[in-house]
């Protein structure tokens, strides 16, 4: 919900009429639970982003976590024994899906000319002989990059594992006019109000496999098999969306195309006015063939021996609502320190974490807010920038 606190919030849930009329159909049966919305709702996400199957669960997390729960299944890894490669710099879903499923994350860096992960450094990671050989991949499309998804998807060909791709703020992300997801074996969505279709909370997996299609859809529901009503034959949640998650997210994807072009928009004017600071601080546009996801709109300084957090009060102080961009997981944030990693293992993820933030290019922005951010940042005492 909007905050009061901020001129420029990140988030907003603005429920409209046709939401209105779907709740009031789902009222109108008494049914609140997965029925006829949530029914609707995955077969029109799946035909917008073009999937054989999508599966609808209560939040993008646990999107991650049934789907990863699915993979280290049809791997035959028990639960504790599987690893998956996932980048450090990322926001804390993606490593609590891992545990949460059974795997252990893998860290690997990150790049900073992307903010995904590091070809290089995964290469080292698939060499390293003292690791087993993991289960999956997680690519994780941060601030609605594509890049460099198709190139990990190529160079791991041959490595019989599966690519899970982590789209929660990429819907509508492309490479040569390839969707993000499509990218990995299967895709994962969340509609928390920053995204792009929002439904307050819930989520997606898209695949096109049927095998882990008919899995993921078990193990969400507490891992029902096919006999009488209280067979079950794995190990499964109650992950499931409910009935008006599902009409606010319906009308969410009616908007869709209208809201990624207002926020392509907004996003293009920041990097507009906000290149006269590209002395100061790192931009992100779209590459060679690529169309970013208008998620939102991160900056990194360029000196990587200045810190960020003046910056981001100065942006708080001025009601711009600021968040980090994440930094890494295994070094920076306490949740994660029994795995055992050490300051300096993922330089990079380190130093966007010390220098890295992100702000809003929400569709409710208007050119007086693109200029009010950029003579904020103007505003910024020189000697701390």
């Amino acid at each position: 919900m909007m905050s009061d606190k901020y001129r420029i919030p990140f988030g907003k849930l603005d429920v409209g009429e046709a939401a209105r009329r779907y709740i009031e159909r789902a009222l109108s049966r008494n049914l609140v639970s997965e029925g006829e919305n949530v029914r609707e709702f995955e077969r029109r996400f799946a035909e917008k982003f073009g999937w054989r199957h999508a599966i609808a669960t209560s939040s993008g997390t646990d999107a991650g976590i049934v789907a990863w729960s699915a993979v280290r299944e049809l791997s035959g890894k028990t639960w504790g024994k599987a690893s998956v490669v996932t980048p450090a710099c990322a926001f804390a879903a993606t490593a609590n899906c891992l545990l949460a499923s059974g795997n252990w994350p893998r860290f690997v860096d990150i790049d900073i000319n992307t903010l995904n992960l590091d070809l290089d450094a995964i290469g080292k990671s698939l060499d390293d002989a003292r690791l087993s050989k993991p289960v999956g991949l997680q690519f994780v499309a941060a601030m609605g990059k594509s890049i460099p998804a198709r190139d990990i998807a190529r160079a791991t060909l041959t490595c019989n594992f599966k690519i899970v791709v982590d789209a929660c703020e990429a819907f509508g992300a492309t490479f040569e006019n390839v969707e993000v997801g499509h990218f990995g074996h299967t895709a994962i969505y969340s509609f928390y109000p920053a995204h792009l279709i929002v439904a307050g909370e819930g989520g997606m997996i898209c695949t096109d496999s049927d095998e882990l299609a008919d899995l993921c859809r078990s193990i969400k529901c507490h891992g029902y098999g096919p006999g009488p009503r209280f067979d079950f034959a794995h190990v499964g949640y109650n992950s499931k969306m409910n009935e008006l998650t599902a009409a606010v997210g319906l009308e969410g994807l009616e908007r869709f195309d209208e809201t990624f072009e207002k926020r392509r928009g907004i996003r293009a004017m920041l990097y507009e006015r906000l290149s006269d600071f590209q002395d100061k601080l790192i931009l992100y546009d779209d590459a060679p063939g690529e169309i970013i996801s208008p998620h939102a709109f991160p900056i990194v300084l360029r000196d990587e021996g200045r810190d960020i957090w003046p910056l981001y009060r100065h942006l708080e102080e001025a009601g711009i609502e600021c968040k980090s961009l994440f930094g890494s997981l295994p070094t920076q944030h306490e949740a994660f320190g029994f795995l055992g990693h050490k300051e300096g293992d993922f330089p990079v993820a380190e130093r966007i974490g010390r220098t890295g933030l992100h702000f809003s290019c929400s569709e409710y922005m208007t050119a007086e807010d693109v200029d009010y951010i950029a003579k904020t940042i103007k505003e910024f005492p020189s000697g701390e920038k």
